[in-house]
């Protein structure tokens, strides 16, 4: 932040810097089963937006396993980005992604309020749209109730990790949402993509094969431990206190990776992009014209630095940088 003093003589007087909640209230210069909507919905507008948005997040791919990778197909859509995620797992961060802000740059000398409206100013651009009312973005701060109770477009998430599933919070105000039958399988998401053609529709897609255990579809991963996420602890917990209400240390805890057997984890990473590079054809291919897409990543993954491994309660740069790329297809 800049630093800031009052000309001599006078009593200081700090500027007035705004966070998020306050910028917005500013008037701006196989198939899934629908989720059913509420009957005290607001109605859908006619459409504000000429583009269809599409945001895909790579999870836990890190800057340089994407980098290293060097996907062509993905790379047509725009120039990489080295960009930082606002958290370090997968369920706050992608709750903080469809607020509307994406991965940021993390700029210096700037009030995070001036980044806050050149991000939202933005969306202009991605959605074809012009003089967005972001006022209306307030009280909710939820991109899919915006996109579709103010802009009129059609909102879609298909979803690869179960701290994702249709029972969470970040299941509000989407026309469909579909866990995926497997974690690591973007292609299957594809057939379930239909785009209107009387609206503009936004797809979220959290592809999961660059997430622990950096395995393919058709790959056996049985030769990795099995470390459990979020949703894992909580489905486990219960049976790992005794009875006098102590945490019992788990007895098939995995023991920690060596670096050599983190480095081949990381080469793991890199190979899930290269293969997702050939769906990224195949999405390319579906796509129709006027097409926003955003490729990014939740947050990144750690392989050794610090003596971390893998992302959550950990507060290390490199945990935070994410690859971002966005632009039009065609």
């Amino acid at each position: 932040m800049l630093g800031w003093a009052a000309p001599s003589g006078r009593r200081a007087r700090a500027p007035t810097t705004m966070g998020l909640f306050d910028f917005l209230k500013q008037k701006p210069a196989p198939a899934p089963t629908p989720r059913p909507r509420l009957p005290s919905g607001p109605p859908r507008p006619e459409p504000k937006g000429e583009n269809h948005f599409i945001v895909v997040t790579l999870d836990s791919c890190r800057h340089d396993s994407f980098m290293a990778a060097a996907p062509k197909t993905i790379m047509k859509l725009g120039p990489v980005e080295r960009r930082f995620s606002y958290a370090s797992w997968t369920g706050p961060s992608h709750y903080n992604l469809l607020t509307g802000l994406l991965p940021h740059s993390s700029p210096p000398n700037v009030y995070a309020s001036e980044y806050y409206k050149e991000d939202f100013y933005n969306f202009n651009k991605r959605l074809g749209a012009k003089d967005v009312e972001f006022a209306k973005m307030v009280p909710a701060l939820w991109l899919p109730g915006f996109l579709r109770n103010t802009l009129g477009y059609e909102t879609h998430a298909r979803v690869s990790l179960p701290v994702l599933n249709q029972k969470t919070g970040v299941n509000r105000d989407f026309d469909s949402f579909q866990l995926m039958d497997k974690h690591n399988d973007m292609r299957s998401m594809l057939p379930t993509l239909k785009f209107p053609t009387d609206r503009p529709g936004f797809w979220l897609l959290n592809v999961g094969e660059t997430h622990y255990p950096y395995a393919k579809p058709d790959e056996d991963s049985s030769m990795w431990p099995r470390i459990s996420g979020v949703n894992g602890v909580f489905k486990k917990l219960d049976t790992q206190i005794d009875d006098k209400g102590n945490l019992m240390s788990s007895a098939d805890a995995p023991q920690w990776f060596d670096q050599d057997k983190l480095d081949q984890l990381k080469e793991r990473q890199i190979d899930t992009v290269r293969y997702l590079d050939k769906v990224f054809e195949e999405l390319w291919d579906l796509v129709p014209k006027n097409t926003w897409v955003v490729v990014t990543a939740d947050h990144g993954e750690l392989f050794g630095e610090g003596g971390y491994f893998g992302h959550g309660p950990i507060m290390l740069e490199t945990c935070f940088e994410v690859p971002f790329l966005e632009g039009k297809i065609r």
